[in-house]
């Protein structure tokens, strides 16, 4: 069965792209429907997801700078990683759904409608609600950027879109893979939360305040270091994670790509080795 939907029709980015955006505007008239419960829903999230930096905040009471960074170029961090989260979040968040409809069959639905099913799978109940993380996220970078030391030149007004939407394609390209794994495991949203939402999380902190082997780890293993960190230390002027060379600051787009060609691979395999519930 999966086969089918592997083909050339399926192959071509434009189709992809079209079913996605199809099934997206549907959910989002659909969200739309009651505006005021919308209102209320976004801006619910926005002040969830303000936690987050009301922590950082409190912490800032209690010391004066956090493994060595002002509050100012934590709001820095914080800002692109969440931002960028944010993003991928709002087009590849429904992504930890695939588990529960490989337990109750309804995966194979997606499989026999003509349209590419990652592209179906995505869009699914798409929630125009994730905007607060994103708006959240961005106020909280444009306080940083007005905020923080840096002598601005072209090349680094330029590096902020970048590394937003470089480290966006990043966690997309793990949302596709802790999907993928549950091929394997068919109830694993949490282990894939802790990748995302757990790698968020860490990124929102300096790596200063973690040890050289699990920095090495996020930086060559699971490459959430060029989400913010490298960028950051470019744009303040620190030393990077690791003494790495001053290149990679430019680096964030390559990772970018190489992580959604292996997590592409990845779905694919995974996809081909689907065999029904066989209910």
């Amino acid at each position: 069965m999966p086969e089918s939907v592997v083909g050339p029709r399926a192959s071509r980015p434009a189709e992809g792209v079209r079913a996605y955006r199809l099934i997206a505007a549907m959910w989002i008239r659909s969200s739309l429907t009651y505006r005021t419960s919308f209102v209320l829903t976004l801006l619910g999230n926005l002040t969830v997801t303000g936690l987050d930096f009301a922590t950082i905040l409190l912490m800032f009471t209690q010391v004066d700078r956090l493994g060595g960074w002002s509050m100012p170029e934590v709001a820095l961090l914080y800002g692109l990683s969440t931002t960028a989260f944010g993003l991928a979040d709002l087009v590849f968040g429904s992504m930890d759904v695939l588990g529960a409809r490989i337990r109750d069959g309804s995966f194979d639905i997606l499989l026999v409608r003509p349209a590419p099913v990652l592209a179906q799978l995505g869009a699914d109940r798409f929630a125009l609600r994730r905007l607060g993380r994103v708006v959240q996220g961005g106020l909280v970078l444009g306080y940083a950027l007005a905020a923080v030391p840096v002598e601005w030149t072209a090349v680094k007004v330029l590096l902020v879109p970048v590394t937003v939407i470089s480290g966006a394609v990043i966690f997309c390209a793990l949302f596709l893979v802790g999907a993928t794994f549950q091929f394997v495991a068919q109830d694993a949203a949490e282990v894939e939360n802790a990748f995302t939402y757990g790698g968020t999380t860490l990124l929102q902190y300096p790596p200063t305040v973690f040890g050289r082997d699990f920095v090495r780890g996020v930086t060559f293993l699971l490459p959430l270091a060029f989400v913010n960190w490298i960028p950051a230390a470019y744009l303040l002027g620190r030393p990077y994670p690791l003494r790495l060379p001053e290149w990679t600051v430019w680096s964030p787009p390559l990772v970018a790509v190489v992580c959604c060609a292996l997590s592409g691979l990845a779905w694919r395999a995974g996809l081909r080795s689907y065999r029904s519930t066989g209910s």
